[in-house]
């Protein structure tokens, strides 16, 4: 019998998730506490942007195998395989993650489940959360031991999420310690993800502690790698030399490769800066802090790159943001996403503005999220109206729509040519034979 699954929390992990299963032909029920949230799903209607989610969504909706609740009572009777995908924030003022969703989520269900079934962890939680969590379940749920809890962290990219989930590089399954019961999981883990094994993904089993550890330990490498560049950039910006030429030269490399050598602004989002430093807390926690002191560089790194910006664009006023106007261009973290979460490009836009600058913002898809996150910019509809009589404008976010742009087309717009390029993502050579004052993090 085809496994009933349910979601616990729709937000970007969540939503996404159910929307794919639906799609591979489980009946699929998405729960959220958020009403509203819910409404919108049910709707066809995505609360944010991921390309190639929206019709997959309606789809799931139309032919019926997917609904929406906000009913953990709906959920427990309904599902076979509960899926937790709820969020894990840092905690305001600390760097450790934020587990109340999580426990709540948990908390909710256990003592609902009268029948046999499998709760599955997907949200990224610090290593202990699971054990932690199987005995509460095993404690409230009135089904007992027949509730089995294992852990298949997520491993998304914001603007690729349909493709890893429908397509996914590794699945791995975090399985109790009791042999009855890890074979159970791995069994209906197996049947759920069947058609990627089918493909070739590696299917891999693991403890708890093991699995909890894989995605944060994923994360902490492509931090330190993406920071490593930064760090390069700084060091040639001191010797007069080109980062991207460097990395370009690394990247051929076999050992290092390309990817994530891109340098620039840094990372932000909602999953890089807050899971390393909940990695450093707990292992902080379980007294292995000295393993991870590097992650303390290598997230200061990524926040010099933010300042380093700042101090460029006011390098080319002058030395004052003071009755200068500056064009930005981008919100979001990351193109492909409307997400602002810690993203770079906003944080140099509100510190231009705290220090007297003029600043207005445009985003091809963040605009709304940008001025919940940020309501004292100014905000404009076009890059164009964005730059319009700038005296400095900044490429914060890569979208192709600002990489394409002519330099000509610019050039009437503005009040001074000078443009700092925060994503290396522009030809330097196209922008000053227009007569652009062209400036980048990293390069000469």
């Amino acid at each position: 019998m085809t496994q009933r699954l349910t979601v616990i929390g729709t937000g970007y992990l969540g939503a996404t998730h159910a929307a794919c299963m639906a799609d591979l032909g489980f009946e699929v029920l998405g729960l959220d506490a958020d009403k509203d949230k819910i409404a919108r799903l049910a709707a066809g209607d995505l609360p944010f942007y991921e390309p190639g989610l929206e019709p997959v969504l309606r789809r799931g909706l139309a032919n019926g195998r997917l609904r929406f609740t906000t009913s953990y009572e709906e959920a427990a009777e309904f599902g076979d395989v509960h899926f937790l995908c709820v969020g894990t924030p840092q905690k305001p003022g600390e760097y450790a993650a934020d587990l109340t969703y999580v426990d709540a989520a948990v908390g909710a269900l256990a003592p609902l489940l009268h029948r046999p079934c499998l709760i599955v962890g997907k949200s990224t939680v610090p290593v202990g959360t699971a054990a932690r969590l199987a005995e509460t379940v095993a404690r409230d749920a009135p089904v007992g031991g027949d509730a089995v809890l294992a852990w298949n962290p997520e491993f998304l990219r914001e603007g690729f999420a349909v493709q890893d989930t429908l397509h996914p590089d590794r699945i791995v399954a975090g399985l109790p310690g009791e042999q009855g019961a890890a074979e159970h999981a791995e069994k209906v883990l197996r049947e759920i993800y069947r058609t990627m094994i089918a493909a070739g993904t590696p299917f891999i089993t693991a403890d708890y502690p093991t699995a909890e550890l894989v995605k944060v330990s994923a994360n902490a490498f492509l931090a330190t790698k993406i920071s490593f560049i930064n760090a390069m950039a700084e060091v040639c910006e001191a010797a007069h030399a080109d980062v991207t030429k460097l990395s370009e030269a690394l990247s051929h490399d076999d050992r290092i490769g390309g990817r994530f050598l891109g340098p620039g602004l840094g990372f932000g989002g909602g999953c890089l800066p807050k899971d390393i430093r909940a990695f450093m807390a707990r292992a902080g926690e379980l007294g292995a802090d000295q393993a991870l002191t590097f992650l303390r560089e290598v997230d200061e790194i990524n926040i010099r790159r933010r300042i380093r910006m700042v101090d460029l664009a006011r390098q080319l006023l002058g030395g004052s943001f003071a009755d200068r106007t500056v064009g930005v261009l981008g919100a979001a973290f990351k193109p492909d996403s409307d997400d602002v979460r810690d993203s770079p490009a906003l944080d140099v836009a509100a510190t231009i503005r705290a220090q007297g600058g003029r600043v207005t913002v445009y985003d091809p898809r963040a605009m709304e999220n940008a001025r919940r996150a940020q309501p004292s910019l100014d905000f404009a509809s076009s890059a164009l109206g964005a730059v319009r009589g700038a005296h400095v404008v900044l490429l914060l976010t890569e979208w192709r729509e600002f990489r394409d742009m002519d330099p000509a087309d610019l050039s009437a717009t503005v009040a001074e040519r000078n443009i700092v390029d925060g994503r290396n993502a522009l030809d330097p050579e196209r922008w000053r034979a227009a007569g652009w004052n062209y400036r980048a993090l990293g390069r000469p």
